[in-house]
Parts: structure tokens; C-alpha cells; sequence
């Protein structure tokens, strides 16, 4: 199609650690895209070769090494095709009743470490709770959310949970998706939290630099929709790499040990048309 285009992900990410240092790392396209990446990513963590890959308990894909005493780098370069569409919306797709929400649905309905719903609770019955139980009524949630929060990357901090942004009234992206989630966990719609790679495609470049980013999926008329409390828009060329109830299930990158970041480099970027997929391995 007209709309169709390569695109080029990947990341950079070096630190240091004392000791051997056991280490998780979550940067791969996620499985429910492996039909969309052009040629096997390729993954380099020195000075560790290249790692067996697994899958954790939500289906995500993980890498696991053992971190050596000082300098450790790992790097992930890919290239996927995307069909170019913004996120998929059907504004009649309704909420479903909790007695009809599929048995593995359910986890996506309860509190859990960063979304506590259930200190959101009235405050969202109070806002939501005589609204349509629609699409309409997720994008309400994204509005309220994007409205509240002023994001700004100096606002950042790992442990604020929704309630806490709420409160705050500031955030990164990840507490505009925890925000949302919570809210609409609150007045039981099934939602999910996304970690993923998001290129400046079809809006005015960032200045700021590339970065992971996160949104979130809502459980609406049997399947999962894409949502973005931060932007507050449908965006193009989404690359979604884990998935789970918060932030707390899918770190980017995980030590079980002390580590001191030295550098942390993103890519995601919309390929030239024309390029051949030797030029882009090269």
C-alpha cells in the first residue's frame, strides 16, 4: 500500500558493574509482531556474545547474561515493516461486562505495584461513572489524563505510582500510561501496560532525545486497542516490545546487583524508500 514502510529500531546500552552482575534485558520486537520483522535482530552484549533468548511469564521476550566486572555493553539493531496506519480505533466497540471478560483477562482488572486502582477508585466512578461504556469513554480517560499531567523528562522518577501522579500532577510517559491504566481499572475496564519503541513518523520531530516509550491497550469488544495518554493521539509506526500489568513487569533492562549507567542510546526512525535490506544490515 501507498502507507506501507520499513522501519529501523534498535538501542545502545552500556554500564558498569563491580562484580558478575545477573542481568535481564526486555529490547526485542515483541512476539505478536515476529511476522512484521524484515531479517533476525541482531544482538551483540559484550563482552558476552550473544545470549539465549526466552519468554516470561506474559509471553515477552527476554535476554538473560551474566554481566562481567566493569565495562558491559549490549546493542539491538532491527528493521520492521509497518502497514504506515495509525493505532486501529472502532468507536463502537463496547466495554465487556466483568462476568463476560475472558479468565485471562481478569489480572488486567486489579490493582497492581505502579496502577493501585483501588486508591483511584471514587475519584474515577465520580468522573467516569455514568459515562457511556464505550471507546468514547477510554478516550474521555486519555483526555482527563493528558489534561492533568504536565510531562517533562526532569519529573521522571521510578517509583511513583498512578495515585502519586495524580497527586502530583506531573509525569513521564510511563506515569500518563500507569495513570490511565489505573483509571480505567477503576471502573473495570481490562488494562494493560506496553513498553515499545516510537519514532517522530507523521508529527513534528522531538528535540529532545530518543527515548523507550510507553503507552497502553484496553480489553474492548473481545480485543486489545492501542491507547496513548501522553500524546493524546493515534500515532504511526508503534513498535511494541513487552507488555504486562505495569512498568514493574517489563524493565528495559534489569540488574540483580548494583550497575552505573554510562550510556543509553535509542533508535527508531522511518527507513528511506528505496533502501535495500543489505544496505540497511551494512
Amino acid at each position: 500500500s501507498e502507507t506501507h514502510m520499513k522501519l529501523r529500531y534498535g538501542c545502545e546500552i552500556a554500564f558498569v558493574t563491580k562484580q558478575p552482575t545477573p542481568t535481564v534485558c526486555m529490547i526485542d520486537v515483541h512476539p505478536s509482531r515476529a511476522h512484521d520483522v524484515c531479517s533476525p535482530a541482531r544482538f551483540h552484549a559484550s563482552p558476552h556474545g550473544n545470549p539465549a533468548s526466552g519468554l516470561d511469564s506474559f509471553g515477552n521476550i527476554i535476554r538473560r547474561f551474566e554481566a562481567a566486572p566493569g565495562q558491559n555493553q549490549i546493542v539491538l539493531s532491527g528493521i520492521v515493516d509497518d502497514d504506515g496506519f495509525p493505532d486501529a480505533r472502532d468507536p463502537g466497540a463496547e466495554v465487556l461486562p466483568v462476568g463476560q471478560t475472558p479468565d485471562e483477562i481478569l489480572t488486567y482488572l486489579n490493582a497492581s505495584r505502579y496502577c493501585d486502582s483501588d486508591a483511584l477508585a471514587a475519584e474515577a466512578w465520580r468522573l467516569f461513572g455514568n459515562q457511556r461504556r464505550d471507546t468514547g469513554l477510554v478516550e474521555k480517560i486519555c483526555d482527563f489524563t493528558h489534561g492533568t499531567l504536565s510531562f517533562g523528562y526532569q519529573f521522571a522518577r521510578s517509583n511513583r505510582t498512578a495515585s502519586q501522579a495524580f497527586s502530583e500532577r506531573v509525569g513521564v510517559c510511563r506515569d500518563f500510561a500507569h495513570l490511565a491504566i489505573a483509571l480505567c481499572r477503576a471502573v473495570n475496564i481490562p488494562a494493560r501496560y506496553v513498553n515499545g519503541y516510537l519514532g517522530d513518523i507523521g508529527v513534528p520531530p522531538d528535540p529532545a532525545p530518543m527515548d523507550f516509550n510507553a503507552w497502553f491497550e484496553v480489553y474492548l469488544g473481545g480485543r486489545w486497542y492501542t491507547f496513548d495518554a501522553r500524546h493524546n493521539c493515534r500515532r504511526i509506526g508503534r513498535i511494541e516490545i513487552a507488555k504486562g500489568r505495569d512498568a514493574c513487569d517489563v524493565p528495559i533492562f534489569q540488574t540483580f546487583g548494583q550497575h552505573f549507567l554510562s550510556r543509553f542510546k535509542v533508535i527508531t526512525e522511518e527507513v528511506p524508500a528505496g533502501a535495500s535490506l543489505q544496505e540497511l544490515a551494512a
